[in-house]
């Protein structure tokens, strides 16, 4: 008597002939359900004792089309003849994504080494569960082929993650590379994460728009644009750079201008990047970028991680991306920094900045909302900044203002207020009340009318 070393379990199953074809198809069945593949064995006892059976061509063939016959939706199995202690067996090796399946039109689940009926409510569990899997779209085969990469693309990829030391290996050539980052199967098939990361003309849409208020009611600009993660990624950062406000700062007791964007870059761009890792590819909703007047919201389609709140991934929750594949990839580039830490990041950037952000679950997706401050809030540097120093000259405050204007008014006496607040990109408002602190402070005073006068500095 002779036993095989290992023992049944939820993925291998064993059955003592092809008389027990039937059972053989419910297990098969059972364990796709449960686990998406497996092993059953003709020819050895539920103890694990080998006893073999004949195997013909034709017996192949009878459990090949049986199989295919008897499971919905249909799968494709491995079927070979094998020797187990010189006794003849047969191995089917099966797998299969398109959960649920049914032998002979019911549903069954592996629970341990039995098959269970399932109901039809847990049918539907079932079904729920496997729409919202963790990264089945991505690994899907898609449409498209591996000469559809960008290979310039992919080269640029490979020496930046180079650079970051979190790719060990040269650029060879497209077919290796992508194995290389699991992005084909066995077959070199191209899946779907392959295709919206490198595609040279990559469908990935991204909608982008400007509102003229608070609300969608008017808008001053709206676009369409389609391409692969790391195009929308530019663009959508590229959009948001162009359409927020760059208040002017000088550095303390120099002319040197530095321009701070109102809201933080390093926030932005994590927050695209989320929104594309998180994006629900099965959704025909696209990600969103929209540019409100005191608001920049940036929305992708996707369900949030059941039992989750944004908070617990800010507190360091881990990561549960949509998309591994995709998120893994970006983490060799170094797009992103490690899983899990984009939400902490964009708030810690965020802070530093005095800027709110809120993380808002949305019932068809999610969001990252950025609340942008009024031009007086942003220009006006009358007051110490919290995040400044006392004497407000850290990154260009009320001192650094008011000697930028007193410096403009020596070289131009006769400049207006509101030329001032041009050149200076300052709002009108903040400079005139300046003017007036300036005058307080007797540091200058108005020789002649407003409109024919000049400034006076007193030294």
């Amino acid at each position: 008597m002779s036993n095989i070393n290992f023992l049944e379990n939820e993925v291998i199953e064993f059955k003592k002939t092809t008389g027990e074809l039937k059972e053989a198809i419910i297990s098969i069945v059972s364990i796709l359900n449960k686990h998406r593949g497996g092993k059953l064995y003709f020819g050895i006892k539920d103890n694990g004792e080998i006893v073999g059976q004949d195997v013909s061509s034709k017996t192949i063939r009878e459990v090949s089309k049986a199989i295919s016959e008897n499971i919905e939706p249909k799968i494709y199995p491995v079927v070979n003849k094998i020797k187990l202690d010189d006794k003849e067996c047969i191995l089917v090796e099966f797998e299969g994504d398109d959960i649920p399946y049914l032998a002979f039109g019911r549903a069954y689940m592996r629970v341990g080494d039995e098959d269970r009926q399932l109901s039809m409510k847990e049918i539907r569990k079932l079904i729920l569960k496997d729409e919202n899997e963790i990264g089945k779209w991505e690994r899907k085969v898609s449409d498209y082929t591996i000469e559809d990469i960008d290979e310039e693309l992919l080269k640029e990829f490979i020496e930046k993650g180079r650079k970051a030391k979190r790719i060990n290996y040269p650029y060879t050539n497209k077919e290796e590379i992508l194995k290389k980052l699991s992005l084909v199967n066995k077959n070199n098939e191209l899946l779907n994460a392959g295709y919206i990361l490198f595609a040279k003309e990559a469908k990935l849409e991204m909608q982008m728009a400007i509102f003229a208020t608070e609300t969608k009611l008017t808008f001053l600009d709206i676009d369409q644009v389609f391409g692969n993660v790391f195009e929308l990624i530019e663009t959508g950062e590229s959009y948001i750079r162009k359409n927020i406000k760059w208040p002017v700062n000088f550095k303390s007791g120099s002319m040197e201008r530095v321009e701070i964007p109102e809201i933080p870059l390093e926030a932005i761009r994590e927050a695209i990047i989320n929104s594309l890792i998180h994006r629900d590819f099965k959704n025909p909703k696209s990600n969103e970028v929209a540019i409100y007047k005191d608001r920049v919201e940036i929305f992708n389609p996707g369900e949030f991680p059941e039992g989750y709140k944004p908070e617990d991934f800010i507190e360091g929750a881990g990561s549960i991306p949509r998309n591994p594949l995709i998120a893994n990839t970006l983490y060799l580039s170094k797009d992103i920094e490690k899983w899990g830490s984009g939400f902490r990041r964009i708030t810690e950037a965020c802070e530093k900045a005095n800027v709110k952000v809120k993380f808002e679950i949305r019932k068809n997706g999610f969001m990252v909302i950025f609340y942008r401050k009024t031009d007086e809030e942003l220009f006006d540097l009358t007051g110490e900044s919290k995040n400044n120093s006392a004497t407000g000259t850290e990154n260009g405050t009320q001192i650094d203002t008011e000697t930028l204007i007193l410096n403009l008014l020596e070289k131009t006496p006769d400049i207006t207020q509101k030329k001032l607040s041009e050149k200076t990109n300052i709002s009108l408002r903040t400079v005139k009340r300046i003017i007036q602190q300036l005058k307080g402070k007797n540091a200058i005073e108005r020789v002649g009318s407003d409109r024919k006068g000049y400034w006076k500095i007193n030294k």
